[in-house]
């Protein structure tokens, strides 16, 4: 039995959603995504090997669905998902535990360039190559998020104002291509971002109050 024939049931649908059929993908996939998404608001490890889960199945739904961008970019959180959990667990100084750090001006630099260069090379591939109705805006969320993803796996605060500008877009986007649950996940995604966001800045503040302050010479 192939990884297709595996995976394909997956796809048959759960449920009805008016007269939109909803898949089983599409259902774990809001559970495994809002579970991630809350274990990383609490920054617990085990977000990382849910998250692997989650984006494998929601590869299953671009495809089905025609948003190829997004779907390839499921592959490459696959190997930013490994990269994340080795970082959270030995990238702070000398190998330790990551902490909670502010975005560089260098890294705001390099995102920014980056992010326009890959957003128009995208948008030309998809117009080019696919039948993606929806070139530009399925190559931006999928650049903002792969940079929003660099910036989680390193626990920079700032990603998560990336995340937030990604879910925007991506709840209209989803229930354009008649993925409704999904973008009922990504509303609750936008919550648990700005929880996340107000969490992680809690506890940086904390961090830096109870950092001594060295002496002057």
């Amino acid at each position: 039995m192939s990884l297709h024939d595996l995976l394909e049931p997956l796809l048959h649908p759960a449920f009805t959603l008016g007269s939109t059929p909803t898949s089983w993908a599409e259902v774990l996939g809001f559970v495994t995504g809002a579970v991630n998404v809350w274990l990383v608001v609490r920054q617990h490890i085990a977000n990382w090997p849910v998250g692997i889960a989650n984006v494998v199945l929601l590869g299953l739904i671009f495809v089905d669905g025609g948003l190829y961008a997004d779907a390839g970019l499921q592959g490459v959180y696959v190997v930013l998902q490994v990269w994340g959990w080795w970082q959270w667990l030995y990238g702070g100084r000398g190998r330790t535990e990551l902490v909670t750090q502010r975005t560089s001006r260098a890294e705001w630099v390099g995102l920014a360039v980056a992010g326009v260069a890959a957003t128009a090379l995208l948008t030309w591939m998809l117009s080019a190559w696919t039948d993606s109705t929806v070139p530009f805006w399925d190559a931006l969320t999928t650049t903002i998020s792969l940079a929003a993803t660099y910036g989680q796996s390193r626990k920079l605060l700032e990603s998560w104002w990336l995340w937030i500008a990604a879910d925007l877009i991506y709840i209209p986007l989803y229930a354009y291509k008649h993925l409704y649950l999904t973008s009922v996940l990504y509303v609750l995604f936008l919550a648990l971002c700005v929880a996340g966001l107000i969490a992680w800045r809690r506890e940086w503040v904390a961090r830096q109050a109870a950092t001594p302050v060295p002496a002057a010479t």
